[in-house]
C-alpha cells in the first residue's frame, strides 16, 4: 500500500515507492559494503578476480602474512565473492564466477579508474617498463587477427593488467585510446585491400572484423571521408 507523503511538494516520483527493494534487500547490499570495507581485502579480491593463486603466493603478493590473508579469504569466501579448489596439499583461490562477484570487480575497476588518474599510474619507472612492454604484446594480440574483438576487461585479465594501466600504457605508445587506434587501423587495412584485392566489400568488413557491412561503412566512411566503393573507384582507375 502506497504511503501519503506529509508534505507534498509536487515533484516526488509516486512509482518510486512501489519499485524500492524491500529493507532486507539494502541490508545485504550494505552487509557487502562493510566486507568490501578493508583496503588489503579489496585489494586480494582485485587480485583474484585476474588469476587464481594459493595463500602463500598472495602473501608474498602483498606483503601480508599468511593467518592475515586466510582471514580476509574466508571472509570473501562466506560473502560468495570466491571461490576455491584443492590440488594435493595446495589450496587456490578465485573470483566466483557470479554477477555479484562481477559487479563489485567492475565497480572497484571503475573507482580506481575515478580515484587514480592516469598520470599517477606511473610513478615507478619498473611499472612504466612492465606496462610498456605488455602494452606492445596486447598490440600484437589485437592485430593479428582482426576478426576477432576484445573488451578491455577481457585484455586486462588476459595480460594480468589493471584496466586503467592498461589504458593509460597503450596511449603512451600508440598515443590513442585501444578503441580509436583499431578503428583506424581497421580502415586502414580495409582501404589496403580495396586496392589491393578483388574481394566485395561485405568481405573487406568482415575481414578486418565488422560483422555489419553498414556499420563498416560508416566507420569507413567516418575515417576517409568518402564510402568505400568510391575510395575504390578513385584509386583503380586506369
Amino acid at each position: 500500500m502506497l504511503k501519503t507523503l506529509p508534505h507534498n511538494h509536487g515533484n516526488f516520483p509516486e512509482h518510486l515507492q512501489s519499485e524500492m527493494p524491500k529493507p532486507e534487500t539494502f541490508e545485504i547490499v550494505s552487509d557487502i559494503l562493510k566486507l568490501m570495507s578493508d583496503a588489503k581485502r579489496i585489494q586480494i579480491f582485485w587480485l583474484l578476480c585476474h588469476c587464481e593463486e594459493c595463500v602463500i603466493n598472495i602473501s608474498a603478493l602483498l606483503e601480508m602474512s599468511s593467518p592475515a590473508v586466510s582471514h580476509h579469504l574466508k571472509l570473501l569466501k562466506t560473502a560468495g565473492l570466491i571461490i576455491s579448489r584443492r590440488e594435493g596439499k595446495e589450496v587456490y583461490y578465485t573470483a566466483a564466477k557470479t554477477p555479484r562477484s562481477e559487479i563489485l570487480h567492475k565497480m572497484v575497476e571503475c573507482i580506481v579508474d575515478v580515484a587514480c588518474p592516469s598520470d599517477e599510474v606511473f610513478e615507478d619507472s619498473r611499472t612504466y617498463d612492465s606496462a610498456i612492454q605488455l602494452t606492445n604484446q596486447v598490440h600484437e594480440l589485437l592485430v593479428c587477427d582482426l576478426k576477432k574483438r576484445y573488451t578491455i576487461e577481457a585484455l586486462a585479465l588476459t595480460f594480468h593488467i589493471n584496466q586503467t594501466t592498461l589504458k593509460a600504457a597503450f596511449k603512451t605508445v600508440f598515443g590513442k585510446s585501444i578503441a580509436a587506434y583499431m578503428k583506424e587501423y581497421r580502415i586502414k587495412r580495409a582501404m589496403e585491400y580495396l586496392i589491393q584485392t578483388d574481394k566485395s566489400i561485405s568481405e573487406i568488413a568482415y575481414e578486418v572484423g565488422y560483422e555489419s557491412q553498414s556499420k563498416f561503412t560508416e566507420a569507413f566512411k567516418s575515417i576517409t571521408g568518402v564510402l568505400p566503393k568510391d575510395y575504390r573507384k578513385m584509386h583503380t582507375k586506369q
